[in-house]
């Protein structure tokens, strides 16, 4: 078993380290949070008093944080410095596919090793080890970095290089927030056309009109398995970081020239939503707009 250092110990971070101590790694923790601290180490990790104590002689070093910047900071600051020479550094942070490829370039000019590695399956996954990871680095990296992810999750998939982990989240959680806005909205009218929203279920979740939002997370309370629409929209994947992702969608697309109107539009109407009553919901809640 390794030592691993873990930064970031919220909402995903927390159940991500409590899984590697689960699995007997040595699980050197910080965060700024005493109370996330505290949670780690009655999961079994070591806190740490910074991330400085935390990644000496790690062997690997994850980070979980809000944002880019976060993340640049964290390299810039800790890492480059401090990181045992041969550890592998592995971002699960969702940020810009720019950032990510600076801050491997930076490791990689100090000569150390980094990946991005974002992930998807959200906090109940993070909670049971089931998570999915999109891992953008060199091969070597990817082969570094897949037993330490494989003890989190129930799928590592190496995307290409650097910054494609990040490019695969982005997309794909665009496609999810997309669908999502559908299958709202087809429930909607669906209950307006007097249909049942149960047998309209039963229809669309074994017909062309199927998808994840649906039958793995339906909106609809009382349909479906159990789904955040079952606890008020409580819990789940936040409407603002769904409403994050899908800006770093637009973000990236801008910057490739690429046309993406149903992302567009999906950007839109989360921004609408968590302005308004949204902040604190699940991002399958959006549904109450078309109410």
């Amino acid at each position: 078993m390794a030592r691993i250092a873990f930064i970031g110990l919220g909402n995903m971070g927390g159940g991500m380290a409590a899984n590697l101590a689960k699995k007997g790694h040595d699980v050197r923790a910080f965060d700024l949070s005493q109370d996330a601290l505290d949670k780690a180490r009655a999961a079994g990790c070591l806190p740490a008093a910074s991330a400085v104590e935390a990644v000496d002689g790690a062997e690997a070093v994850i980070t979980m944080l809000p944002a880019g910047r976060h993340v640049e900071a964290t390299y810039t600051d800790v890492l480059l410095d401090h990181a045992a020479p041969g550890a592998i550094l592995i971002d699960c942070s969702t940020i810009d596919v720019d950032t990510a490829r600076r801050v491997a370039q930076a490791a990689t000019e100090r000569g150390l090793i980094a990946v991005d590695a974002p992930v998807s399956g959200g906090i109940a996954a993070a909670n049971a080890g089931t998570l999915t990871f999109m891992v953008g680095g060199t091969e070597q990296g990817f082969g570094r970095a897949e037993p330490f992810l494989a003890d989190m999750g129930k799928a590592v998939i190496h995307a290409g290089a650097s910054g494609a982990g990040q490019g695969a989240k982005i997309c794909n959680n665009m496609i999810l927030g997309a669908t999502m806005v559908a299958t709202c909205e087809a429930f909607a009218l669906a209950e307006k056309l007097g249909l049942d929203a149960q047998r309209f279920y039963d229809i669309a979740s074994v017909s062309s009109g199927q998808s994840w939002s649906m039958t793995s997370y339906c909106p609809v309370p009382g349909v479906g398995p159990e789904s955040p629409a079952d606890r008020d929209y409580q819990g789940g994947f936040a409407a603002p970081l769904m409403l994050k992702d899908l800006k770093l969608a637009l973000e990236a697309a801008a910057s490739v020239g690429a046309q993406v109107p149903m992302g567009t539009r999906a950007e839109e109407l989360y921004q609408a939503f968590v302005d308004g009553e949204g902040a604190g919901l699940d991002f399958s809640g959006i549904i109450k707009t078309f109410k």
